[in-house]
């Protein structure tokens, strides 16, 4: 994580993380039979491992006032192969008094 400091904006951050999912042999077959759940599965799995890069920078505006910027990177999303590549881009607003 990375403070402001370093560009005369100490309120400032900006991170980057990454991280890698996977499923129990289990699950693998379940998907692969066809089952569902909530997050993952449309009946035909082509099992990979949930790859996932994630940075954000996150700016103060005015006093109690911060937004983030936000990108996501996820390869083999619900672990299937089959899916390509995700791009995801969020902002975020945070008001505190």
């Amino acid at each position: 994580m990375g403070k402001g400091e370093a560009w005369q904006r100490p309120d400032d951050t900006f991170d980057l993380a990454g991280v890698m999912n996977g499923i129990s042999k289990v699950h693998q077959e379940f998907f692969a039979a066809g089952g569902t759940g909530i997050l993952a599965g449309d009946g035909n799995l082509n099992y990979g491992w949930e790859k996932i890069i994630e940075t954000y920078y996150d700016f103060k505006i005015w006093k109690t006032l911060h937004t983030s910027l936000e990108y996501q990177f996820i390869d083999n999303p619900s672990f299937n192969q089959d899916r390509g590549l995700v791009s995801v881009f969020g902002v975020r607003v945070h008001w505190g008094f």
